[in-house]
């Protein structure tokens, strides 16, 4: 059962991310991906193996991982403005890395967590590139949708395979690593240009409230409540979020 999980969700989460953002653009690809697309099944897949502490105490590190997401788009947009995709998103992972780096100097709280991530998803929204993007079909290779896919696989098995060596907290800071981010930006950048690239990142950013309101209740409810309703609430918590935010983008 847990590998057909590990084979079936991320793929799937990944293919439908892609087909919004080829059909609404990649503003709307970016706000699918402020879902806890691959944290989510991780956190699921914790639960499985490890059981409902172990994914409790996860939900803290993947709330502070967020952060890190939001330097990594920030980051990566700045530089696309001016380089190429595999310098943006170098850049990117790099300032990824040593934010998850300083996280794990301390011992996160949920709570507190959650209200530092809302700030930093304020500010850095605010701090993003607007440019717009250049309008037209983007004409994509036979294999770029199962490239995506087959990344994205590769990720969420192998940290749901290694997350007990690991330990909770640096679980949850390493189930936040931008893998969608970057294969969806470099691809888009590298057919559409950095502005477009710019525009997912940036709906990245306005998407990661759903993200932190996930893991909130998925921190606070898991330990007392069955696992099954606390990822449905959860998940209709973050669809809430992100449907009052994407109502407000479009107002």
């Amino acid at each position: 059962m847990i590998l057909v999980l590990k084979l079936v969700l991320a793929p799937c989460v990944i293919a439908a991310a892609t087909i919004a953002g080829r059909r609404w653009g990649p503003g709307v690809s970016g706000w699918l991906l402020g879902f806890p697309v691959t944290s989510g099944p991780v956190s699921v897949l914790l639960y499985l193996q490890y059981g409902p502490l172990f994914a409790s105490q996860s939900a803290a590190g993947t709330l502070a991982g967020q952060a890190s997401v939001c330097l990594f788009c920030l980051t990566y947009s700045l530089a696309a403005k001016r380089w190429c995709w595999p310098v943006s998103a170098g850049l990117g992972i790099l300032a990824f890395l040593l934010s998850t780096l300083v996280w794990t100097q301390f011992t996160v709280a949920l709570l507190p967590t959650f209200v530092l991530v809302l700030m930093v998803i304020l500010v850095v929204a605010r701090l993003m590139p607007r440019q717009a993007a250049p309008s037209g079909i983007m004409v994509l290779p036979t294999w770029d949708l199962p490239a995506r896919m087959a990344v994205a696989t590769v990720f969420v098995a192998s940290l749901s395979t290694f997350a007990g060596a690991l330990g909770s907290q640096v679980s949850g800071l390493l189930s936040t690593l931008p893998i969608f981010g970057t294969v969806l930006g470099a691809f888009t950048h590298r057919a559409q240009g950095g502005a477009a690239a710019g525009q997912l990142l940036r709906g990245m950013v306005l998407g990661s409230g759903a993200f932190a309101v996930f893991f909130l209740v998925v921190g606070a409810l898991l330990p007392s409540v069955a696992a099954v309703w606390t990822y449905v609430l959860a998940t209709l918590a973050a669809l809430l979020v992100n449907g009052f935010v994407l109502r407000s983008i479009r107002g």
